[in-house]
């Protein structure tokens, strides 16, 4: 069974999340939060984060015609009390996505396709290679995004790369260019959960802080049989419990004539001076 979202307070609030609620929310969170002693303290980080989403403004001439004049520009009117003695009325009014240079990471996820077609048309004229690369960034953080551009007559051709981005639930948006037509096509991404490591206890942890560097050399040893078998052949080839004290000699003996050596060139005692 699917659990159910916990409500978002005024605390919880994030410049992702804030993007999911409306002006009524926000009076009521804030009405929630009024008993709340931290709610004065960090006054200024909560609106912050309400300010990333939504215009706010205090209304400080409360008169009906002045009241009117905000509710036609599309603002909710509601009271809040900023602290034990003093309570303000705000006008508040979600931020439109209207333009391109209005989209940001935290609320690229809380548009759909169709809305960010709309966006995308609105700001356009040449096309997708148009759009800024941190534009193109956040618009790929939120979206699949695959473009092409045909002739008008081949676009929509059976069995073509239109017809098949259609049938897998992309929203389509195309772009005239003289005897051209460029297709922009757009799909949600999945939001995936990022995997975390887990142990069983705390032994599991503390048995990967103990590991010594032997054993963390041997981890990072290639995964290959070949490797101890070359390692046992250079063992055989050096082996310093085989070496013996004709091993470390440096010097041998021979006949001088043997070597071709002019007489000066030999020391008395029958030994090669080199």
């Amino acid at each position: 069974m699917k659990q159910e979202k916990k409500a978002l307070t005024l605390k919880t609030l994030t410049k992702s999340n804030v993007w999911d609620i409306q002006e009524n929310d926000i009076f009521r969170m804030w009405e929630a939060a009024e008993k709340d002693a931290e709610l004065k303290d960090n006054m200024r980080h909560y609106t912050d984060i309400i300010h990333s989403a939504f215009e706010m403004e205090e209304i400080k001439i409360d008169k009906p015609e002045v009241i009117k004049k905000y509710e036609l520009r599309g603002f909710k009117i509601g009271s809040v009390r900023i602290d034990d003695n003093t309570k303000i009325k705000l006008a508040i009014k979600k931020r439109p996505i209207l333009r391109v240079t209005d989209l940001t990471y935290e609320n690229i996820r809380h548009i759909s396709a169709a809305k960010l077609m709309e966006v995308l048309e609105r700001n356009f004229g040449g096309g997708w290679d148009s759009l800024s690369q941190s534009i193109q960034d956040i618009i790929e953080s939120g979206f699949d995004i695959s473009t092409t551009t045909l002739p008008k007559d081949r676009l929509h051709k059976p069995g073509g790369m239109y017809e098949k981005k259609v049938n897998d639930g992309f929203e389509v948006l195309e772009i005239p260019k003289g005897t051209w037509v460029e297709a922009i096509f757009a799909k949600e991404k999945p939001i995936v959960e990022k995997p975390r490591m887990k142990f069983n206890d705390l032994d599991e942890l503390d048995k990967q802080d103990e590991k010594t560097d032997e054993e963390q050399d041997k981890e990072d040893l290639p995964d290959d049989d070949n490797y101890e078998d070359a390692e046992d052949e250079d063992d055989d080839a050096f082996d310093e419990d085989k070496l013996t004290e004709e091993s470390y000699r440096t010097t041998f003996e021979t006949d001088p004539e043997d070597l071709n050596l002019e007489a000066e060139d030999v020391e008395d005692d029958g030994g090669v001076d080199y």
